[in-house]
């Protein structure tokens, strides 16, 4: 065994039996799994290297990272998942943590630009508004009066605001419409400031969109948004590659074309006799977005370019949209010194202009992706594609592999590196993580559940259900389910591949017994809630419910999978990758589409056990687990739960008696 460091040492000590933790944090637990992930990530720390870790839940991985980063005063970044995470981490965890151990490091918690109120555009929309409701004008309302007591202008203290209002974009800036400097709230700018607390902070809590959004503008050569660190943590690593992926690509959309069009107006207020020039150019410009989106209209809901401009009434209206933004780029080009919020609508619309220039791509394609110039080799592949909402649409050139822009960054940074997740291997290996991420060398550890699972769970695989794609599947498997719920009272988690899915399951419940709660009736955190409260519910939801939701007690003992979880035939980045890794010599479904569903089955099924009093049972229904060769991939992936075929087994588990 090799020696422990000091600061493995430390690490080990503080999270020891009447130790610092166990003294001061309520109900801590001293778990072994816990100590040796502490140790090996102060490990990396020390040897400024890279580990990538899963850690079961129940490991405590939180505190098994924040223990070392906050004993070896090095200047760390910490990423999480999601926002909600990032908020959790920073205002719950971390001082938890730090209070205990008695460290007296300064902290900050930075997110990106878009989640801080932007003073100028606030005071333009108040010049400018055109709300569509009575609601949105009592929201802006709200915001108007919050801005003058917020400290920090962070959106997530505004509780009665929604996060998918249409009032957000009118009050936030991005890096397209922000003056920079030039404007004239740049002094008291809630950006600024949350970017010089990072400064000078000793650990700064981000999420992987400001992580990557840092990568991407380094890659470009236009500077850095987090501060230089000495070791990064990435919490739920599993979800990087998937967003590196979207930031390295680039986008253009419907209503940031609208909003260029609708700003460029609304600078006019300022630049006597601008309105006159600029109107027209600007109505133009909304109406080609308009009309791009309906020539768009009889195609799928994605697909690639190709699939776009092969259809012989659409590409006029794209030639249109590009003739509109070089118009007023070209109207705005004389104004720029006017005012500064015309030179940003100037750069903005030569910046879109570019953006759909390249997605129309200019060489030769081949399956639907084009090379592209002047980026690395390993990204020089992307996929262009498209996706149309009711009203929009969103035109994206995603790069096929972005493992060498993520390895020359990990290199340069010469900081350790931390990657870890509750789902990171696929049947005990961590190959095809290693490969996204472009890792070469690194210390792997892999830490179970330290769970009771014989006494804690059951996973239970229904016999006799016909085949996934059969008509009957839906109604086959609601008849097999409806004894499980019965036993279990409710309390259950239904988790399906597709929204069809989904709906055709919440028709055949509609008379169960129990409190039905169904994806997109409530806004997430309202279901989650309701949920939680009514003690017997049953949720029904599809991908978005399979992270990110921490349900501990009796509310939820059961999660039903419907399917496993392969990834959407229809989606053109997935498509073509797998014809990219064909291209290559390698073999898609081993290589790629067996371990992303591995990996999402494996988050699935870990909403289920979440303490070490839970008690629950996985229902995994796919019958092509026990009738496919690599349904033993799935299985064998998954905790050691016990695993019956009989429904008695499961009615067993729920007897008032049993436990």
């Amino acid at each position: 065994m090799a020696p422990v460091s000091r600061l493995g040492q430390g690490v080990r000590d503080a999270l020891s039996e009447g130790a610092a933790l166990a003294q001061h944090i309520p109900g801590f637990v001293v778990r072994p799994a816990q100590q040796r992930l502490a140790v090996a990530v102060a490990d990396a720390f020390e040897s400024r290297g890279v580990l990538l870790a899963e850690a079961g839940t129940g490991t405590g991985k939180t505190f098994a990272y924040l223990v070392p980063a906050l004993l070896s005063g090095m200047k760390t970044i910490v990423s999480t998942g999601t926002r909600a995470l990032q908020d959790q981490l920073y205002f719950r965890d971390l001082p938890r943590v730090r209070d205990a151990l008695g460290t007296g490091l300064a902290t900050a918690l930075l997110k990106g630009r878009a989640n801080y109120l932007c003073r100028y555009r606030m005071e333009q929309t108040k010049g400018d508004a055109r709300f569509s409701s009575r609601e949105l004008v009592t929201q802006f309302q709200r915001v108007v009066a919050w801005s003058g007591r917020t400290q920090f202008g962070d959106m997530a203290e505004l509780d009665a605001l929604p996060e998918d209002s249409p009032l957000l974009p009118q009050v936030t800036s991005t890096a397209d419409n922000c003056l920079g400097t030039d404007c004239p709230f740049w002094g008291e700018c809630f950006v600024v400031q949350a970017r010089q607390r990072a400064q000078t902070a000793d650990i700064v809590v981000v999420n992987h969109h400001l992580l990557l959004a840092d990568l991407a503008l380094k890659q470009e050569g236009f500077g850095e948004i987090l501060p230089g660190a000495q070791a990064f943590v990435v919490d739920e690593a599993h979800q990087l590659p998937e967003l590196a992926a979207q930031f390295f690509g680039e986008g253009l959309g419907a209503r940031p074309l609208v909003e260029l069009a609708r700003d460029a107006i609304g600078e006019c207020k300022h630049v006597p006799g601008a309105l006159a020039s600029v109107q027209e150019p600007a109505r133009v410009l909304e109406q080609a977005a308009r009309n791009l989106r309906t020539a768009m209209d009889n195609l799928p809901q994605r697909g690639t370019a190709w699939r776009a401009l092969d259809e012989v009434d659409i590409e006029p209206a794209f030639q249109s949209l590009a003739d509109a933004l070089r118009t007023l780029r070209d109207t705005l080009a004389p104004l720029r010194e006017a005012a500064p919020g015309f030179d940003a609508c100037h750069l903005r619309a030569n910046d879109q202009l570019g953006r759909l220039q390249r997605w129309l791509g200019e060489g030769e394609m081949v399956s639907g992706t084009f090379p592209e110039e002047n980026v690395p080799d390993t990204i020089s592949t992307s996929v262009h594609w498209y996706e149309l909402t009711p009203r929009g649409f969103r035109l994206q050139r995603t790069p096929l592999d972005v493992s060498a822009p993520l390895r020359r960054h990990r290199e340069d940074s010469r900081a350790a590196w931390v990657f870890t997740s509750a789902t990171l291997a696929v049947d005990g290996h961590f190959r095809h993580i290693t490969q996204r991420l472009g890792i070469d060398e690194c210390v792997e550890l892999l830490e179970p559940s330290p769970f009771d699972w014989d006494r804690q769970a059951l996973c239970y695989l229904p016999p006799r259900l016909p085949e996934p794609a059969a008509r009957d599947y839906g109604p086959a498997l609601i008849d097999a389910l409806m004894p499980v719920l019965r036993a279990s009272g409710g309390r259950a988690f239904l988790l399906f591949a597709s929204h069809r899915a989904l709906r055709e399951a919440a028709d055949l419940l509609r008379d169960a017994p129990w409190p039905l709660f169904v994806q997109g009736s409530e806004p997430r955190h309202v279901l989650l809630q309701r949920f939680r409260e009514s003690g017997n519910g049953v949720l029904l939801g599809t991908a978005s419910f399979r992270e990110g939701v921490d349900v501990a007690g009796d509310a939820l003992s059961v999660v039903v999978i419907d399917k496993l979880p392969f990834a959407a035939p229809d989606d053109p980045v997935f498509e073509a990758r797998l014809d990219a890794i064909r291209r290559a010599g390698g073999n898609p479904f081993r290589d790629e589409q067996l371990p992303q569903a591995v990996i999402a089955l494996k988050q699935g099924a870990g909403r289920l056990i979440r303490t070490e009093t839970d008690r629950g049972v996985l229902v995994l229904c796919d019958p092509r687990l026990t009738q496919k060769s690599y349904g033993r991939v799935f299985l064998d992936s998954l905790p050691p739960l016990p695993r019956t075929r009989e429904l008695a087994d499961v009615q067993y588990f729920f007897a008032p008696h049993v436990g």
